[in-house]
Formats: structure tokens, C-alpha cells, sequence
């Protein structure tokens, strides 16, 4: 496998990418230069330089250490989401493609009515209802997203459960617990696993757009969409207020998609 990563240079490229921003997010303190809360009106709006690498906002914080803990509460909020999401939405379609019957049309049917609604609408219908706040966005973006991974699960173990080995274990006397778990589960890990290495890309900007919204966390906690919809009111004056951040997001969602796409080639042999 690490082979066929090397014959890749934009899979490569892609997990440099979260490679770095996950050890920004892991180690904050050590890549920020000051404390991100810290506030000097003498230094407002002071364009990026060597004290400051992406100068300061209005308030005279320093960008770029609100920018480096920004990255880890994006991180942080869109792994916890997406990990949830993939709990959830994969174990009710396992169970839904298995048993079939009145679970699978209760299941279906109530996945159909959330992903006929667009993502971002409904997260924010749901954070309107729940309350603002980072913990509810997370949970808006899992109860929207479960449904997809439900349907996924369910169309992989539709097909895994007519293969042979399965009809030989079910011969052989098997528990339909141990069929789940030795047999269907394992083989549908990989196409979620590729799902939830795209997903997470996606889902940090949806948080982003949440907090961009006003939505999600409050001030003067520091979050990379939250940090652009500031930055917009002074982008003519300072242009990297909101640059900054915006292009952190663009390098996270680059780098989750690239790693998303080389492990679907990897993983998927008609495409190897």
C-alpha cells in the first residue's frame, strides 16, 4: 500500500496536507507565537510581518495563533461529527440491509426525509432549534449527514450478503451477530472509510458556514469561520484578516479530498 501511495504525488500532497494541520491541531502551543486571546489595541490591524506572520485584528490579536487554534477546533469539531455521523448512520444500515423487513422500511424511510433536505439548510434549521453553539452544530451536521452513511451501509451489505463465504457461515450455523461482525461489518469499512476521509473536508466547511452565520461558537473564541466573518468587514483595510483563514479551510478541504480520492483508488481494485 505505502507503494502505491508513492506512485501518487497528489495523494501524497493530500496527506501532507492533513499531516500538517493535524499536528497543528494536536500541538497548538507550540505553532502559536502568542497567546490568541491576548488583546493590544496599540498593534490593531497591523499587516503581517515578523512579530506578527498574519498580522493582527482589530482588537490587536495576533492572526495567526487564532488562526492555529482555529484549525483545531475545526479539526476537532468536524472529526467529532463525522465519527459520529459514521457510528450512527453505518450501524442502522448494517442492520436495515441484514434484517430487511419493517426495520429496513422505518429505517429508509426516515433517512429519506432528512437527505431530501439540502445539508446546510437543515444544519441550520437544526442549530436554530437546538441553540447556538459548537456542540450543536456537531450534532446538526451528524443527524444530517447519518442518513447517507445509513444508505451506503445498507447497499453494501445487500450485495456482501449474498456472497459465498456469508451463505457458507449462515450453513454452517452461524449467529446472525456473529455474521455482522465477522463478515459484513469489516467488508463495508472501506467504502466508509473513503466516504468519511472525503466527508471530513466537507464537514469543516459546513461548521465553518455555521460559524460564519453566527451560528456556533461564541466570541472571543477563536474559529476559522467565525475569524473570516469578521475579517469581511475590513477586507479592503486589512486583507488578511480574513485571508488567512480562508485559505486554511481551502488547504484542509484540499488535503481531505486528495486523501479521500487516493484511498478510494487503492482500496477499490477496479480502479487499481
Amino acid at each position: 500500500m505505502t507503494a502505491r501511495w508513492r506512485k501518487n504525488p497528489l495523494g501524497l500532497f493530500g496527506i501532507t496536507l492533513v499531516s500538517l494541520f493535524t499536528l497543528v491541531a494536536l500541538l497548538p502551543g507550540l505553532a502559536a507565537t502568542h497567546d490568541p486571546l491576548a488583546v493590544d489595541p496599540n498593534i490593531r490591524l497591523l499587516s503581517p510581518g515578523p512579530g506578527h506572520y498574519f498580522g493582527t485584528d482589530e482588537l490587536g490579536r495576533d492572526v495567526f495563533s487564532r488562526v492555529i487554534y482555529g484549525t483545531r477546533l475545526s479539526l476537532l469539531s468536524a472529526l467529532v461529527a463525522v465519527s459520529g455521523a459514521t457510528l450512527i448512520g453505518t450501524a442502522l444500515g448494517v442492520v436495515a440491509g441484514y434484517t430487511g423487513g419493517k426495520p429496513d422500511e422505518v429505517i429508509m424511510r426516515i433517512s429519506d426525509v432528512f437527505i431530501s433536505f439540502p445539508s446546510l439548510i437543515l444544519a441550520m434549521a437544526l442549530v436554530a432549534v437546538l441553540g447556538r453553539g459548537l456542540t450543536n452544530a456537531m450534532l446538526a451536521v451528524i443527524f444530517v449527514w447519518w442518513p447517507q452513511y445509513a444508505r451506503l451501509g445498507r447497499g453494501q451489505v445487500l450485495v456482501i450478503k449474498r456472497a459465498t463465504y456469508v451463505e457458507a457461515a449462515l450453513s454452517s450455523g452461524a449467529s446472525s451477530s456473529r455474521i455482522l461482525y465477522r463478515h459484513l461489518m469489516p467488508n463495508t469499512l472501506p467504502v466508509i472509510l473513503v466516504k468519511a476521509s472525503l466527508d471530513i473536508g466537507t464537514a469543516v466547511l459546513i461548521t465553518a458556514g455555521l460559524n460564519f452565520l453566527g451560528m456556533g461558537v461564541r466570541p472571543p473564541t477563536p474559529e476559522l469561520g467565525a475569524m473570516v466573518t469578521q475579517g469581511r468587514e475590513f477586507l479592503l483595510s486589512a486583507w488578511w484578516y480574513a485571508t488567512f483563514p480562508g485559505l486554511v479551510i481551502f488547504g484542509i478541504v484540499l488535503g481531505f479530498n486528495l486523501v479521500g480520492d487516493t484511498l478510494r483508488d487503492i482500496l477499490d481494485p477496479t480502479l487499481r
